[in-house]
């Protein structure tokens, strides 16, 4: 039996004007036990991806100014995925395509160029490149500094440590992204925001751009025809 994917929308908000400013989409499989995290994306037909990119984008374009989605460097090399995403971009304007480059492996190596290169490319089409989970995976400071000037974004994402916000090494850790985003003219996002004490703890510290269950969890997107699967 052929499985079932669809994406799971989580808005960003901006906490000093409250307002909703873009959505990261989230995509989950289909299970008998219900929607769960696929247990490898790379292991997704790129097709697969591809169409699914274009017919959610198609139907959130015109309910927020930003859409976001992850891409880890083995799909920004996958062809049939660019060109979805590409093609996104032109279905949704003048709302933006926001690709967040995850930090996840990828089976193949790709040189520091050929991310640049592709990045590129994408800036060239009108899409923003966020970089995800900055800190952890891949996206240590020392393999991203040179992709930092492609950007628009930095997501620093609490719930990828075993530390809660309230702990000063974590505090630390926002404090040199912070900083970061600042010297490089960057968005900061912080996602993982679970709760008051999270909300306002990033306030204090400055960081109003967020996402996390304290101001929504992931709902299920449905598209057309999609009744029969619920």
């Amino acid at each position: 039996m052929e499985s079932i994917y669809r994406y799971f929308v989580q808005p960003q908000v901006d906490t000093n004007t409250d307002t909703i400013i873009g959505y990261e989409l989230l995509m989950k499989e289909h299970t008998p036990e219900g929607w769960r995290l696929p247990k490898s994306f790379s292991a997704i037909d790129p097709e697969i991806t591809a169409d699914l990119l274009i017919k959610t984008t198609k139907v959130l374009s015109d309910k927020v100014r930003r859409l976001s989605v992850n891409v880890s460097r083995e799909q920004l090399m996958t062809t049939s995925i660019s060109k979805a995403i590409i093609e996104s971009q032109n279905l949704i304007y003048p709302t933006k395509l926001v690709v967040e480059l995850t930090e996840d492996e990828s089976p193949k190596q790709y040189s520091v160029k050929e991310v640049q290169s592709k990045l590129k490319y994408f800036l060239d089409q009108g899409i923003q490149i966020s970089i995800d989970d900055v800190g952890t995976g891949i996206n240590l400071f020392h393999n991203i500094i040179d992709l930092l000037p492609f950007a628009s974004e930095l997501k620093f994402a609490l719930q990828n440590f075993s530390k809660k916000f309230i702990d000063k090494s974590m505090q630390q850790k926002i404090h040199f992204w912070h900083a970061m985003s600042r010297e490089y003219g960057l968005r900061l996002i912080v996602e993982g925001i679970e709760d008051k004490e999270d909300h306002k703890l990033s306030d204090k510290m400055g960081v109003n751009l967020k996402q996390g269950y304290y101001y929504s969890k992931p709902q299920l997107l449905k598209l057309p025809h999609d009744c029969y699967l619920y």
